[in-house]
């Protein structure tokens, strides 16, 4: 197993090689493989591209995300501006349903509400929003209503998303998964916050997935 200081190195490596954000205003931290970064950046965008950036990481196991976010003055905006904004850009996201999701904006956070069928489109809204200027941070409390799964598809299930984790090169025999009344639950094991990140997506891309109740450890 990589060492702290080894995996701290790596972390600031990636960072500095990473174009999208300033690794010169980011303080980096490793404790028993939990990344803790703090410090500032211009965007809530710059924020999560520093936590994608590291998310692959061997020997990463988990991610504090302690950045601030600091507007450039001439980018600031009101909530009422952003939420406009917001608003205009969910519009035109063809995966979104129209009027499906509902905006919230209190000093620069945005809260999205609502319900749509899909995991997909509840990512497709947050991605719509997460690169506006003004905008300091996100919560997504969109709820999936998802399609009502046919009766006895329960294993079907579980097959279906252990061979979406073999094409990804995820061994699925490190992961258990159960299913019922749409909820998928994962547990077991996987190598990297990566994995386990693929793990989940495959399980919410599951055809009548509403919910996903994580328990996987990172090794």
């Amino acid at each position: 197993m990589i060492s702290d200081h080894a995996l701290r190195l790596q972390v600031l490596d990636e960072l500095a090689w990473e174009p999208m954000v300033n690794a010169d205003s980011i303080g980096v931290t490793v404790h028993d493989g939990v990344v803790t970064l703090s410090g500032h950046l211009e965007s809530y965008w710059q924020k999560r591209a520093a936590e994608t950036a590291i998310a692959g990481l061997r020997g990463v196991r988990a991610i504090a995300d302690c950045i601030e976010v600091r507007l450039p003055d001439q980018v600031q905006h009101n909530d009422d501006e952003i939420a406009a904004a917001v608003a205009d850009r969910l519009d035109w996201v063809g995966a979104i349903p129209r009027g499906a999701v509902k905006v919230l904006v209190e000093d620069g956070f945005v809260t999205l509400t609502g319900m749509v069928t899909h995991q997909y489109q509840r990512e497709a809204a947050f991605r719509a929003v997460d690169p506006l200027w003004g905008v300091r941070g996100v919560a997504n409390q969109i709820t999936i209503r998802g399609a009502q799964r046919e009766i006895g598809r329960t294993d079907r299930v579980r097959e279906d998303i252990r061979r979406a984790l073999e094409r990804k090169g995820v061994p699925a025999e490190s992961l258990a998964v159960e299913e019922q009344d749409g909820t998928v639950t994962l547990s077991g094991t996987t190598r990297s916050l990566h994995e386990h990140d693929i793990a989940v997506a495959a399980a919410w891309a599951a055809h009548g997935t509403t919910m996903v109740e994580d328990k996987i450890r990172i090794d």
